[in-house]
């Protein structure tokens, strides 16, 4: 078992059954599923999106700035995780949402301090606003949050269940990727699950990704267990 995850959730899965917006049963799910993790005793950490609401690279466009448009998307990642602490501390499992993005009034301030004083104590710790500057995903936010708490994993919940070389939902013809090794996941122009920046700043550091679909009962305590789900991603 690892004993500190990081789990990157995009802005869609929470929008569930909606066409935007936020699903608080899509919520109640992902907090029971979180806390199957936490009860073998691993800590979480989750970087959340905030597509269900708004893309920066959607919205720069028509005379929106691309710094404008990407601020407008960190935004929504902290509508997300105020939303999203509010239903896992209402089912039971204890979190706290922080934002690298100053917003004193409605979230705490991220420190790095205060983000490990929340999870010695067993809470899930939500964090917005990405990097808190433009031109960078929350992908890239993932893993660089993962490295500063000293994470041992990082597992990216998708709508698919695994890699794959091209969209399984488009192309019956495209192949799964059982594992990957990180530097194949960065020089190959058909892996696209993540940025290729996020990807090889975990290669860098030799940090291994999983990615597995969220939607899938014990996907994400199978993953935190040390079991093959999804595609693993590491520097083996």
């Amino acid at each position: 078992m690892y004993d500190r995850i990081l789990l990157k959730l995009s802005g869609e899965q929470l929008q569930g059954k909606f066409d935007s917006g936020f699903d608080a049963e899509r919520a109640a799910w992902i907090a029971k599923e979180t806390a199957k993790i936490t009860a073998l005793g691993s800590q979480v950490v989750i970087m959340i999106g905030g597509g269900n609401y708004a893309r920066g690279a959607q919205l720069a466009h028509g005379g929106v700035k691309r710094v404008s448009a990407d601020n407008i998307g960190m935004l929504a990642t902290m509508m997300n995780a105020i939303a999203l602490a509010d239903v896992f501390n209402f089912s039971g499992t204890p979190a706290r949402a922080l934002s690298n993005i100053k917003a004193d009034q409605v979230l705490d301030q991220f420190t790095h301090r205060r983000a490990i004083s929340h999870l010695v104590k067993h809470r899930v710790v939500i964090v917005a606003g990405g990097t808190a500057r433009p031109y960078l995903t929350t992908d890239t936010a993932a893993v660089s949050l993962a490295l500063e708490l000293d994470c041992n994993l990082i597992i990216k919940a998708t709508k698919v269940d695994g890699v794959y070389d091209k969209d399984p939902v488009r192309f019956s013809d495209a192949k799964k990727f059982n594992t990957l090794r990180l530097q194949q996941a960065v020089e190959r122009p058909d892996i696209k699950v993540m940025d290729k920046a996020s990807i090889a700043l975990a290669a860098d550091y030799k940090l291994p990704l999983v990615v597995c679909k969220l939607l899938q009962e014990d996907n994400l305590v199978r993953a935190a267990n040390g079991e093959h789900v999804g595609t693993r991603i590491s520097a083996e």
